[in-house]
């Protein structure tokens, strides 16, 4: 812990010093397996955002990598800067496990997940920290902060930014009820957000092993426990997009489908939208979320050529409406559930059509 003196003004008169005692203000965490090639850039992104300042915690989470010295490689950031990095190695457990070591690590008051092959902005990140800072020093208590992510596509050397300029108040600390209308691509994933620690440790994240797509659950299940939310209108997170492997790339993803079935059958059964979720306009963000997961499945399964992926998801859309009759109605008859699940080989041409384009409009894979 470290103390530092700040001039108190708050109250009138002339300033007086105050001694605030600090710890970690932030915990970054970085899930890694194989990632030896393009690590640094990760870690040096958060270190010279941040001023190397040492109220900042990086734990950099070797998930058991058999193919390079990521775990090597970490140990050389925590010894170049032990008072900032800590390395952790684990047996291989998949991104969700590597994301809750991470959490088990953490010191900060706050904590953000960085995957291994994306960055953070330096003006961006140094604005983070300011406003974490401060929230600090005020006392001010606020459960999650949102900033802008940014898809860098190797491709084509384009960027798209997802921001949240319409919905959200910028600048401000708000709840739930004075939010705004999300549209489809702008749903707040893990790039997004920044949680206090204790949200995420209090009620906790029921990420599976071995499973992609895990930060779907992270973006969705703890968003209740979130009273009170900010939004710092600053582009923080970039998101490399074009590598054959990764987890969003079409093919990869169509080949996972089993993963993505599993993934949505956990956040359904997270909540009952309509009963546990008593503000509307959260409650009509998280049931958009849902309902854009379930067609993620239902499309996926459609261009799948394992011949027992549609019976799956056939089986997920009938516990759906077991489960709760009215989160299935809107699932699946509002215009993305039906554009989704058209029947016939016409119906099916149609529903990957609408995917298409979508995709080339929002650029997410």
């Amino acid at each position: 812990m470290r103390a530092q003196d700040r001039q108190d003004t708050s109250r009138g008169g002339a300033p007086r010093e105050r001694t605030v005692t600090t710890g970690k203000t932030i915990t970054f965490g970085i899930p890694c397996y194989n990632s030896a090639e393009y690590m640094d850039h990760c870690i040096s992104s958060i270190l010279e955002g941040s001023d190397y300042a040492e109220d900042v915690q990086i734990v950099v989470v070797d998930d058991g990598s058999t193919k390079d010295n990521t775990y090597e490689k970490a140990l050389e950031w925590q010894n170049r800067y032990p008072n900032i990095v800590e390395a952790v190695h684990q047996e291989n457990g998949g991104h969700g496990m590597a994301v809750l070591a991470a959490l088990e690590h953490a010191k900060g008051l706050y904590f953000k997940i960085v995957d291994s092959d994306d960055w953070l902005d330096d003006d961006a990140l140094s604005k983070l920290l300011s406003t974490l800072r401060d929230f600090e020093w005020r006392d001010m208590r606020v459960d999650l902060v949102i900033t802008n992510y940014v898809y860098e596509h190797v491709e084509d050397n384009t960027q798209n930014v997802i921001d949240y300029k319409y919905v959200l108040k910028r600048n401000k600390v708000i709840t739930w009820d004075k939010i705004g209308h999300f549209n489809m691509a702008q749903n707040l994933l893990m790039h997004s957000l920044c949680y206090r620690t204790d949200i995420l440790r209090d009620g906790g994240v029921p990420m599976p092993a071995h499973t992609f797509y895990v930060d779907n659950i992270y973006a969705y299940v703890p968003l209740p426990r979130c009273k009170t939310l900010y939004y710092l209108d600053v582009d923080l997170y970039r998101y490399f997009i074009g590598r054959d492997d990764q987890s969003v790339n079409e093919k990869v993803m169509v080949s996972r489908i089993d993963q993505q079935l599993r993934i949505t059958r956990i956040m359904m059964d997270a909540y009952h939208l309509y009963d546990d979720i008593e503000t509307p306009e959260l409650r009509s963000y998280m049931i958009g979320y849902f309902t854009l997961m379930m067609a993620v499945c239902s499309v996926f399964s459609r261009m799948s050529d394992k011949p027992d992926a549609m019976a799956n998801c056939d089986e997920l859309w009938s516990h759906l409406k077991e489960y709760d009759k009215r989160m299935y109605r809107r699932a699946r008859m509002g215009i993305v559930g039906i554009a989704t699940n058209l029947p016939t080989k016409v119906g099916e041409k149609f529903t990957l059509g609408i995917y298409r384009i979508a995709s080339k409009l929002v650029k997410f894979n």
